[in-house]
């Protein structure tokens, strides 16, 4: 995952795309990645008990994404930076990396060992699939803004650590508590599950293209939604 992100900071700064819409396809395919997973695998794991609160949860998760994005100002849906300007003003990169760092974290805690291996397997996929882009949008608005590279690269290898770090976290409070972290193991997930559907369906649903570009788009987005099936028809099979 550490990797995926650098390697994404690195293409951006060397290649200079000059085409947003290469990166607008790869969001439309990991929007649509996300939301099928969601819905083919995750709902149904984190419903599976019937628990009237977990509905609860997952629109926390909606809500609290909601919230994030009042610092990010939608850097998690791949926009540039002539879509987060803030009333002609620019947002500070700090709360862009504050904002998602919080993002990343919680995206990280559902990943422990203890979890069921494939269903893991599936949502590390998703995560990785989505924050490429997300790691391009961060490098291109950091040099935007007229950070150094170096310092660029460093905090982007920071964000990088951030969903590992969430993972990590939970881990740290099954120890401190002495509690097996599977116990909240569907509140964690739901939460997730929610800001995935929110960032996912915020994606899909930008409609300010050309009709061309729709076209493409509404294959990326076919792509996506047939890997997710595929993943999900392989854990069905385990």
């Amino acid at each position: 995952m550490i990797a995926c992100v650098m390697i994404a900071g690195l293409f951006v700064y060397y290649i200079k795309l000059e085409s947003r819409q290469s990166l607008k396809l790869l969001l439309a395919f990991s929007g649509a990645f996300l939301i099928s997973i969601s819905f083919l695998v995750l709902l149904p794991e984190i419903y599976e008990t019937h628990n009237l609160y977990i509905g609860l949860f997952v629109l926390l998760g909606f809500l609290l994404q909601l919230f994030l994005e009042i610092l990010t100002k939608g850097a998690e849906h791949g926009h540039d930076y002539s879509h987060i300007q803030h009333h002609g003003e620019p947002i500070s990169p700090w709360l862009l990396m504050i904002g998602l760092s919080i993002h990343s974290i919680l995206e990280g805690m559902p990943i422990v060992e203890s979890f069921d291996s494939h269903l893991r397997h599936t949502f590390v996929t998703g995560i990785v699939i989505h924050k490429i882009p997300v790691a391009i949008t961060l490098l291109t608005l950091f040099l935007h803004y007229g950070m150094k590279p170096r310092k660029a690269f460093l905090l982007l290898f920071v964000f990088s650590l951030m969903t590992p770090l969430g993972s990590l976290l939970s881990r740290f409070i099954a120890e401190v508590t002495q509690q097996d972290i599977t116990y909240y193991y569907r509140y964690i997930m739901a939460v997730v599950v929610g800001i995935f559907l929110h960032v996912s369906t915020s994606i899909l649903f930008e409609t300010d293209e050309t009709h061309q570009y729709n076209y493409r788009k509404f294959g990326s987005v076919i792509v996506g939604i047939g890997m997710a099936f595929a993943i999900a028809l392989i854990g069905h099979g385990h």
